[in-house]
């Protein structure tokens, strides 16, 4: 299975459901580029995620820091944390297997509670780097594979292989991670870098200023703009540009409105500044970008003819 696109809710949490018939488990390849976005936009889920490089190169956004993940490398995501993936080669796709799990999947309630929840709610770690050269970490993506192997034949008896190598890999997480640690500030801090994203995902459309996003956070003003810098390395409205293009590129793609529609429907008060900031950011006007993806549907027809 090829994952091109995600649903995401105004709050940026991705709601795809990540399951088979019986278990909370999904196992997927995913080219980047071929994604709506070209990139996989920033978002976070309940599920612990692991990623393995197949080709190309990946730089992952997580919280406030980036990472550079070649082949044969890959990396664990937890529970809740917010990121986002782009490719990092000019010259090379970047394609990794993704495997997406509840955190319940992995061990009855008794043994949940002692060795699964302390990890998963753990503040200080939101990621861990997997190194293929490294034997435990090469066992982890190892086991990827085998996982999205069981998944897609569902030979008999595959739930329990599926189990008994997620069991085998948490054991290796937690066996080579971190010591733990809870810290209220920083839960306290990523929840207002959610609400101040959820406010601006649902009010896009309207008028914006910087004392509208930090109101929602409860921050001033200059700790509104540290916590963007911090956590996703922009400005608070270069951010609401950057969506209200990313929205705009929705709607170029599934409907017939004309510019100027699209224009005011994301947010912008004057088509030629709409324009302009979309050429910025895409390297194309609007009109261009729609031409390209009418183009792109008329050969992917033929080709399927």
């Amino acid at each position: 299975m090829q994952k091109n696109g995600f649903i995401i809710d105004q709050n940026l949490k991705e709601m795809t459901e990540h399951r088979t018939d019986t278990l909370a488990v999904a196992c997927y390849e995913t080219t980047i580029a071929q994604n709506v976005h070209g990139h996989i936009p920033l978002h976070w889920h309940d599920e612990l995620q692991v990623v393995a490089i197949l080709q190309g190169t990946a730089l992952f956004h997580i919280n406030d820091q980036k990472m550079v993940i070649p082949k044969g490398d890959g990396i664990f995501i937890n529970s809740g944390t917010m990121h986002m993936a782009e490719d990092h080669s000019e010259n090379e796709n970047c394609i990794y297997l993704c495997l997406n799990m509840s955190p319940h999947v992995l061990l009855p309630s008794d043994l949940y509670v002692k060795y699964v929840h302390p990890y998963a709610t753990a503040t200080n770690l939101p990621f861990l780097y997997l190194e293929g050269a490294v034997s435990w970490g090469e066992q982890i993506l190892g086991a990827i594979g085998l996982i999205r192997k069981e998944l897609v034949e569902q030979a008999p008896y595959y739930e329990v292989n599926v189990a008994s190598a997620l069991l085998n890999m948490w054991k290796l997480l937690i066996t080579n991670g971190y010591s733990l640690e809870h810290d209220p500030s920083e839960m306290n801090r990523n929840k207002r870098m959610k609400d101040m994203l959820q406010w601006i995902h649902l009010n896009y459309s309207d008028p914006i200023k910087l004392e509208d996003i930090a109101r929602t956070g409860q921050l001033s003003r200059s700790e509104t703009c540290r916590y963007f810098k911090q956590m996703l390395r922009t400005t608070p409205m270069q951010y609401v540009m950057d969506y209200r293009i990313q929205k705009s590129i929705e709607l170029l793609q599934l409907s017939e409105r004309n510019i100027t529609e699209i224009a005011y429907d994301v947010g912008f008060n004057s088509t030629s500044y709409y324009i302009n900031q979309f050429r910025k950011t895409m390297n194309v006007t609007p009109l261009q970008f729609r031409r390209k993806v009418t183009q792109k549907k008329i050969l992917k027809k033929r080709s399927s003819d």
